[in-house]
């Protein structure tokens, strides 16, 4: 086997194959861009090399260089960025290095939809309904979506994870949906052209690991439910499957298992399925490492990232498909950078402070953070993933739901609380999943906890000062915050108001309500305090004018308002329209004079590899706009200066 490995990803997953790389006796080479400079996965490597700017990750000339300068003997795509991309494969084979991954030809075949499907339905394995335009046209598409029927999925013919999908449920919302899908595939893969699918509700998302060596040999492992999504990308995934009937499996495993023989594949691979009605079809097949890849680790013991190395180099599988065991039942949540309240909206900053769980035989955490790094908003807002392991579905549920409490992460907006609501669904619980969970998990607005608005008043009031220096209270022990019993603060937790009345007993010490709230201990970011009958663990670190609170596992970010609301802020009232987080400007939907309507699409931004449509939250007029598409913009920038509606408004 060759012995340096480059590995041309970043992130959780470029630690996790280094991980494994140094188990097999590896030396591993870590490549970065400036962005990376301080990420994690530089500082686990034996070695790291710059690619410049930040977009080096998809350098296929800058990587093979950095490859042959380091000496590497093999290149490792992760998943993401080249990863799919036969130029890598071919550009390695020409440089005499090993690409860890399947021939080109294969990736090429089922990096395209069409041809996907193609090859699918030649093997007799299940296509569901559709059509790929072979160039791009916007009528032609409609009519086939209109054969089909709406509600119907359009998605990227080189597509996949999301990028470039967008369901459509009429006729009236097809153009519109139409452009955002192509604008995304040509920005996330070169290629604007389409396919349009029936949209099945209630659908599952099921997917069949496969593995092939150089000499024929084509195994399955146990499937994966990967039915918890949210803009198309899993957060939660399960092995193995709930509930799926033992024939449908069985079915599955040969189909996946075909569709793999059908493009000769060699290496590690996945096979999805949408399964509804008792019945499944092709979805696509990723020709690399999956995300998700640990459940099926922790029920098998294998380590797919060492056979991944192991068939790259040469060596043939050594067990057979009747030898493969699973064992109970495993579960992982996806640790992201985005706010559940706002539509999932990615977030981006320094992280301040990070604790993950601790570690056992059936507890894993593949991370990528650590204590401050920057989360880009040039990358993909997946930070960590945490994986338990029970004799059963409802003790490893037990296990994640129990880790995800322990974590902090501050310094960004996280879904960690919301992946814990999703374990606690008590259909999510009865195995009742299905594409559409969360969705209806996030029309569930939720209240922020009490004790983090007590931590937040503490420190907004001065009463955790440690040492106040001068503060009234130190000298004045019947003083009181704005010279009476109590003062009104509205604290913002979560773009949420809150009016809190606070009275300041002493240092350390507060009323809050009708609650007297104490100080117990603070080590770094960490508190304890006395609420009560309670004692309360949090963390909390200050970032400029917000405080960052950790609570049970959930993030929260809370500013005090220091001044009246302003008209805008009213439901279904205009201010100016304002970017909600750094990104580049993808569209823009209106132009200065053009009057709208509450949710119109006024302008479209791009972060994370993703568009966030930035619509309107009221009718009113355009005075003026102030971005045009490629201008990159940060958090708060005016993308556009709103009139309200006249005496004669345009209908919201």
């Amino acid at each position: 086997m060759f012995t340096r490995l480059l590995v041309a990803n970043r992130g959780e997953i470029a630690c996790r194959i280094m991980k494994t790389a140094r188990r097999l006796g590896l030396h591993s080479i870590a490549v970065y861009t400036e962005p990376d400079r301080e990420a994690r996965h530089v500082a686990e490597a034996d070695e790291a090399w710059s690619i410049g700017g930040k977009d080096g990750y998809l350098d296929i000339n800058r990587l093979i260089a950095v490859a042959r300068d380091s000496r590497a003997g093999a290149l490792h795509p992760g998943y993401g960025f080249l990863a799919e991309n036969p130029a890598l494969a071919e550009a390695c084979g020409d440089a005499g290095i090993v690409f860890v991954g399947p021939p080109a030809r294969a990736m090429r075949i089922m990096g395209l939809k069409d041809s996907a499907r193609a090859a699918m339905a030649a093997a007799s394995v299940p296509v569901s309904e559709g059509h790929a335009e072979e160039s791009p046209d916007d009528t032609g598409l409609l009519d086939r979506a209109l054969d089909i029927g709406f509600p119907v999925i359009i998605k990227a013919v080189a597509g996949g994870g999301g990028r470039g999908l967008r369901r459509v449920k009429t006729r009236e919302d097809f153009p519109e949906a139409l452009r955002s899908a192509r604008r995304e595939a040509q920005a996330a893969f070169g290629d604007e052209r389409m396919l349009v699918e029936r949209f099945m509700a209630s659908s599952r998302h099921v997917e069949v690991q496969v593995l092939a060596d150089s000499s024929g040999t084509v195994l399955h492992l146990p499937e994966r439910d990967c039915s918890v999504q949210r803009r198309w990308q899993k957060i939660i995934e399960e092995s193995p499957a709930p509930g799926l009937p033992a024939q449908l499996r069985e079915a599955m495993g040969k189909a996946a298992v075909a569709a793999a023989r059908a493009v000769d594949y060699r290496g590690a691979g996945t096979v999805e399925f949408i399964v509804a009605n008792g019945s499944f079809s092709f979805l696509e097949m990723n020709t690399r490492l999956q995300v998700e890849h640990p459940v099926t680790e922790m029920i098998t013991g294998v380590d797919i990232v060492e056979w991944q190395l192991r068939i790259a180099a040469g060596e043939a599988l050594t067990w057979r498909q009747d030898t493969i065991c699973s064992h109970g039942h495993a579960i992982e949540a996806r640790l992201c950078a985005e706010d559940p309240s706002r539509d999932f909206l990615p977030s981006t900053g320094r992280i301040h402070h990070q604790r993950m769980p601790r570690e056992s035989a059936r507890l894993r955490i593949d991370s990528g953070i650590r204590d401050g790094v920057t989360v880009s908003r040039h990358y993909d807002s997946l930070m960590a993933k945490i994986i338990a392991h029970g004799d059963d579905r409802d003790e490893a549920i037990s296990r994640l739901g129990e880790a995800l409490g322990s974590v902090s992460i501050l310094g960004v907006a996280t879904n960690t609380g919301f992946l814990k609501r999703v374990l606690e669904d008590p259909e999510f619980r009865e195995g009742a999943v299905d594409t559409g969970i969360l969705e209806r998990l996030a029309q569930q607005p939720q209240a922020p906890p009490v004790a983090v608005i007590a931590a937040a008043a503490m420190h907004f009031s001065g009463a955790l000062d440690q040492d106040p220096a001068g503060a009234p209270w130190t000298s004045l022990s019947g003083w009181r915050l704005w010279g009476d019993d109590s003062g009104m603060m509205e604290l913002v937790v979560d773009g949420m108001a809150h009016d809190v009345a606070v009275t300041v007993l002493g240092k350390g010490c507060c009323r809050i309500g009708d609650d007297v709230v104490r100080l117990l201990e603070r080590t770094g970011a960490t508190l304890a305090l006395e609420a009560g009958s309670q004692v309360l663990h949090l963390d909390l670190v200050v970032a400029g004018e917000d405080v960052h609170v950790a609570w049970q596992g959930c993030g929260h970010v809370v500013e005090r308002q220091r001044h009246q609301a302003t008209p805008g802020a009213a439901a279904g009232v205009l201010g100016d329209v304002t970017a909600p987080l750094p990104g580049t400007v993808a569209a823009v939907g209106i132009v200065e004079g053009d009057m709208f309507r509450r949710g119109d699409v006024l302008v479209v931004l791009e972060a994370m590899k993703v568009e966030i449509a930035i619509r309107a939250e009221g009718a009113g007029t355009a005075l003026a706009v102030t971005v045009q598409p490629g201008d990159r913009v940060e958090e708060g920038t005016t993308l556009v200066k709103v009139a309200a509606p006249s005496a004669s408004p345009v209908p919201a």
